[in-house]
C-alpha cells in the first residue's frame, strides 16, 4: 500500500486477422493504457490505417445517438452480445424507426416552439385586458404601440420626460404597486421613449400582431394550447411504445458502436505491415501473466506479448483498501505521485485525522462536524431550504463530489475528537459532565499546555523521522546513494537537536554536563550535519534550520486547540454576562442566545478549516517535503465497463470477469 502498482511496459505482436478480437480483448479487460509506437518501429510496420468500414461506424454512432435522445428510457435492458464488428453493422441496420422516430421528435419540438410562442402571447394579453378594442387598431405606419409596467413614481417620470414633440397617449389598467399601461406615440418620438424608458428602468414590449379583441384572441390561444398539450400527449405515447419494443436494443448497439469508435481511437497508436500489426502498452505488472495467457487463448496462440525495456517514468495507478483509498483525494489534490515513489495515502489517512482530532478537541463540536458530513455523504437533504448565500459560498470552495470525499475523510477525525473531548470534559467550550455530575475531567488543555507541545513536539520528530527514512529508502532505490547519506544525516541531526532542546528545557541551563544521553545528543548533531554535508554538499548546512522549523512546526497541534478552547469560553462567558445586563432577563437570555448560537456557529466552521488546513499543510509541508516529488502521470487504460453488451471474447465472459484483471480502482 505504500507503494503504486509497478507497471510494465510491453509490446505486442499479432496478425492482422486477429487485430480486431485482440483489441476487443484489451478493451473489456482494461489493463493496458495503449501508448504511440516509437518512431523507429512505425518506420519499420507503418501506420495502422483502419478500414472503410469505420466511416459507417461513426454514421450509425451518430444516428443512434440521435435515437436515444428521442426515445424515453422505458424497457427492460438487455444484454447482448455482438461476435464481431459486421454482426454490429448488421444488427444496427436492422432497426427501422428512424423515419418514424425523427418524424415525431421534429413534430414534438415544432409543437414546443409553438407552445412556448403561444403561452408568452396569452401572457401578454391577460396584461392587456383593460384595452377593450380590436388589436389591430394598434398596429399602423404613422405611430408605434407598446405595453410596459412600472412604479408609480417610474411611470409618473416617464410620461414628464417625453417631449410634447412625440405626442404620446397612455392609456392605463388598474393601478397597484405597479402601473399597467399602454403607450402610442408617433414613429419619430420612438427613440425618444426607448432613452427615458431605459433611464427609469422601464421595460417595454409590442403588443402582439393580432386583429381581434383581446378576449377573443385569448380564447382562442387558450383552446391552440390545449390542442397542442393533446396532440404532445400523443406523440409522448407513441415515441413510449417503440421505446418499450426498441429501446433496450438501441442503447446496446449504442454501446457496442461506442466501443468500436473508442477501438478505432487508439488504431493511429498501432503500426502495421500487410499481415501483422503491433502495439506498445502500460500493464500492472500483477496482471502481465494473466494477460499473456488470455490472449494466447483468445487467438490460438498467434499473439506475441513480451516486456520493453524503457527508462520512460511508468504511469501512477494507486491501489488502496477502501478505507484508505478516500484519503487518495487529498494526494491527487496536492499531486499524484511518481510511479517510482512512495504513495502517501496510508500514512495520510492514519495521520490526518489524529491531528485534525487533536486541533478540534471538544465532543460538541466533533460531534457536530460528524453529523454535518453524515448529511454530505447521503446527498445534502433538504439543502434547497438553505439561505442561498450560503449555498453559493459552499459552491465556490469544492463541487459537490469534492464535499462528499472531504465529509468521508473527516469521520474518523470526528470520532477521535469526541474521544479526546471527553477526555477534556469540553462541550462546547462547557465542564458539561462536571456541571452536570460533578465529575473531573483527568486532563484540561488549558492547565496541561507543556504537556501536549511535548506531545506535539514528539509527534513532529516522529513525522520528520518517518520522512527522511522513507527519503533515504526512495534515493537508496534509485540508487542515488549521496541522497541516502544526506536523508540519514536528516535524521540523525533531528534527533540529536531535540534530545539536546530537552536536556536545555529539563536543566535550564545550555550548560549541560557531558551525559551520556548529552554525549549522543552532540554526537547525532555531529553526525547530522557530516552527513548532510556528505550528502547534499555545502547546501546542506542549510537544511539544519528546515529540520528545527520542521519539528517545531507541530506545536501548531497544541496553538489551534488552544485558541478553539479560550474562543468558546469566551463566547460562552459573554453569554452569561448578557443575562445579567440591564435588559433585563428576557433580554439578556435573548441576547445570549444570538450570542451562543452565533459565536458557536463561527467556532464550529473554524473548527472544520482551520484543523483540516494546517493538519493537511503539516502533512503536505513539513513530511512531503522529504521524500515526495509527486507530479506523476495517472494510468488510463483502454477500454471501459460494459452495460449493455457482453464481451465476444469467451461464451461465458470469464475471460474479463476473472480476480486478478479488475483494472484500476474506482
Amino acid at each position: 500500500m505504500l507503494r503504486p502498482v509497478r507497471i510494465v511496459k510491453v509490446g505486442l505482436l499479432g496478425l492482422r486477422d486477429d487485430e480486431e478480437r485482440i483489441l476487443t480483448l484489451l478493451h473489456d479487460l482494461r489493463v493496458a493504457q495503449v501508448e504511440p509506437l516509437p518512431p523507429e518501429t512505425m518506420a519499420e510496420l507503418g501506420p495502422e490505417r483502419g478500414s472503410e468500414t469505420l466511416r459507417r461506424v461513426g454514421d450509425e454512432t451518430l444516428r443512434f445517438r440521435g435515437l436515444l435522445t428521442a426515445l424515453p428510457h422505458v424497457g427492460a435492458p438487455l444484454c447482448m452480445r455482438f461476435t464481431s464488428l459486421a454482426d454490429i453493422l448488421s444488427a444496427a441496420a436492422s432497426v427501422p424507426i428512424d423515419a418514424e422516430v425523427g418524424e415525431l421528435k421534429r413534430e414534438d419540438d415544432r409543437l414546443l416552439t409553438e407552445k412556448k410562442g403561444a403561452e408568452d402571447t396569452l401572457r401578454l394579453l391577460e396584461h392587456l385586458s383593460f384595452y377593450p378594442d380590436r388589436l389591430e387598431y394598434l398596429r399602423s405606419p404613422n405611430f408605434l404601440a407598446f405595453y410596459g409596467e412600472a412604479g408609480a413614481e417610474a411611470y409618473a417620470a416617464l410620461t414628464k420626460a417625453l417631449p410634447p414633440a412625440a405626442d404620446a397617449r397612455f392609456l392605463t389598467g388598474p393601478v397597484g404597486e405597479t402601473v399597467s399601461f399602454l403607450v402610442v406615440i408617433r414613429t419619430a418620438g420612438a427613440d425618444a421613449l426607448s432613452k427615458v424608458a431605459q433611464s427609469e428602468g422601464v421595460r417595454l414590449a409590442a403588443p402582439p400582431p393580432l386583429s381581434r379583441t383581446v378576449p377573443e384572441e385569448a380564447a382562442d390561444l387558450r383552446a391552440r394550447l390545449e390542442d397542442i398539450r393533446t396532440r404532445r400527449a400523443a406523440i409522448a405515447e407513441r415515441l413510449e411504445a417503440i421505446a418499450r419494443e426498441w429501446y433496450p436494443t438501441v442503447i446496446a448497439i449504442d454501446e457496442a458502436l461506442e466501443i468500436e469508435n473508442r477501438k478505432a481511437e487508439v488504431l493511429a497508436d498501432l503500426g502495421a505491415s500487410r499481415s501483422v500489426f503491433a502495439l506498445e502498452a502500460w500493464v500492472p505488472a500483477r496482471d502481465l501473466e494473466r494477460l499473456k495467457s488470455v490472449l494466447q487463448s483468445a487467438t490460438g496462440g498467434r499473439t506475441h506479448l513480451y516486456e520493453v525495456p524503457t527508462t520512460e517514468e511508468p504511469p501512477t495507478m494507486m491501489s488502496n483498501p477502501r478505507g484508505v483509498r478516500r484519503f487518495e483525494f487529498f494526494i491527487r489534490f496536492y499531486s499524484l505521485p511518481q510511479a517510482t515513489e512512495w504513495d502517501p495515502t496510508l500514512i495520510f489517512s492514519v495521520v490526518f485525522p489524529i491531528f485534525f482530532a487533536i486541533m478540534l478537541g471538544d465532543w460538541g463540536y466533533g460531534l457536530t462536524i460528524l453529523l454535518i458530513c453524515l448529511w454530505m455523504i447521503r446527498g445534502f437533504p433538504g439543502a434547497r431550504y438553505l439561505p442561498r448565500a450560503g449555498k453559493n459560498f459552499v459552491k465556490l470552495i469544492m463541487g459537490p463530489k469534492g464535499m462528499q470525499q472531504l465529509a468521508w475523510a473527516l469521520l474518523p477525525g470526528c470520532a477521535i475528537a469526541i474521544a479526546l473531548g471527553l477526555l477534556y470534559d469540553s462541550f462546547f467550550g462547557l465542564d458539561l459532565f462536571h456541571v452536570l455530575f460533578g465529575w473531573t475531567a483527568p486532563t484540561d488543555p488549558l492547565h496541561a499546555v507543556p504537556t501536549l507541545l511535548l506531545i506535539a513536539g514528539y509527534f513532529g520528530l516522529g513525522m520528520v523521522t518517518l520522512g527522511f527514512a522513507l527519503g533515504a529508502l526512495k534515493e537508496y532505490f534509485h540508487r542515488h546513494r549521496r541522497g541516502a547519506v544526506g536523508k540519514v544525516g536528516g535524521i540523525a541531526f533531528a534527533w540529536g537537536i531535540a534530545s539536546f532542546g530537552l536536556q536545555v528545557i529539563h536543566a535550564h541551563t545550555i550548560s549541560l554536563p557531558l551525559t551520556p544521553i548529552v554525549g549522543l545528543s552532540y554526537g547525532g548533531l555531529a553526525a547530522g550535519v557530516a552527513l548532510l554535508v556528505v550528502g547534499e554538499g555545502p547546501f546542506g548546512i542549510l537544511s539544519l534550520i528546515d529540520i528545527v522549523s520542521h519539528i517545531l512546526s507541530y506545536t501548531r497541534l497544541v496553538g489551534i486547540l488552544l485558541a478553539s478552547v479560550v474562543l468558546a469560553i469566551v463566547i460562552n462567558d459573554i453569554a452569561v454576562l448578557a443575562t445579567h445586563s440591564s435588559l433585563g432577563l428576557i433580554g439578556g437570555l435573548v441576547i445570549g442566545a444570538i450570542v451562543v448560537v452565533g459565536g458557536q456557529s463561527f467556532n464550529v466552521i473554524v473548527g472544520v478549516f482551520e484543523p483540516g488546513i494546517q493538519g493537511a499543510r503539516l502533512i503536505f509541508v513539513e513530511h512531503f517535503s522529504k521524500y515526495f516529488s509527486g507530479n506523476g502521470k495517472p494510468f488510463r487504460p483502454f477500454g471501459a465497463a460494459r452495460t449493455y453488451t457482453m464481451s465476444s471474447i469467451g461464451a461465458d465472459d470469464s475471460v474479463v470477469r476473472g480476480p486478478i484483471l479488475q483494472g484500476p480502482p474506482s
